[in-house]
């Protein structure tokens, strides 16, 4: 059984989103950085005292910040600024009195409408062209396997780019749009191989390399670029060092 709670801290003047992560599969307390930026998980021990789990992140607080710093910083979506859409650059165009709500040609994304409102137009059609790309992609590799998946839904998870229920419903990461096509394509394999194979497996490894040539490059993409694709989002969803949310370790 997994307990989780919410916490806002600060290190070194910036907020931090911690997720105590309280957990009978633990045996020590561990922190981990969470590929979404100024975000990381405390995994503790069920029966461990919150005190200590606190004790061991005021104690590694230098080693936190470090490993911050490497993060590349935010990127919100306005005007001018640039996003990956399927691994290729885009810059975000404000055309206000555009009949459609968002097109994309030559390299950029244009979306009309108030500037006020254009993160989240913008995100919000990240995530239909996501779903729309995810669902044709995974239900092509289900038929493949014999399979069809039930409910294909897309969510913005911190550490995982895609689930299979034992219902056979599947979902994933919107942010997937903004990699690689080849690399949503392999998420959407692996997922749904798991409609045959609810475990990491030969027989699941199998299934997957049927349908995607180089796995092992797939895996390597998302491990050392996939957190980058976090950086992304509408600046209403952004932590703001002037007005940080309240301190909550308790």
């Amino acid at each position: 059984m997994v307990q989780l709670s919410r916490h806002h801290v600060e290190i070194d003047g910036r907020p931090l989103h911690v997720t105590l992560r309280r957990s009978a599969r633990a045996r020590r307390v561990q922190i981990r950085i969470n590929p979404e930026p100024c975000s990381v998980t405390l995994v503790v021990p069920a029966h461990c005292a919150s005190g200590l789990a606190w004790e061991f992140f005021d104690t590694h607080r230098g080693w936190i910040a470090r490993r911050l710093a490497r993060q590349a910083p935010l990127v919100p979506l306005r005007a001018g600024a640039e996003i990956p859409f399927a691994g290729e650059p885009h810059i975000i165009v404000h055309t206000p009195n555009m009949r459609g709500v968002v097109e994309r040609r030559d390299g950029r994304i244009h979306v009309s409408g108030e500037a006020a409102h254009l993160g989240r137009r913008l995100e919000d059609w990240l995530k239909a062209e996501a779903r729309q790309s995810l669902r044709a992609a995974a239900t092509t590799h289900a038929a493949a396997f014999g399979k069809r998946p039930g409910r294909i839904t897309v969510r913005d998870p911190k550490t995982r780019w895609g689930a299979c229920t034992t219902a056979g419903n599947l979902s994933f990461s919107w942010r997937l749009i903004l990699a690689p096509a080849a690399i949503l394509d392999y998420v959407a394999a692996h997922e749904a191989a798991h409609l045959v194979e609810m475990n990491h497996s030969p027989a699941f490894w199998r299934l997957v390399r049927s349908r995607i040539d180089d796995t092992e490059a797939a895996d390597r993409w998302l491990r050392d670029e996939g957190a980058s694709l976090h950086r992304y989002r509408h600046e209403a969803g952004m932590p703001h060092p002037d007005n940080p949310p309240p301190a909550d370790r308790a």
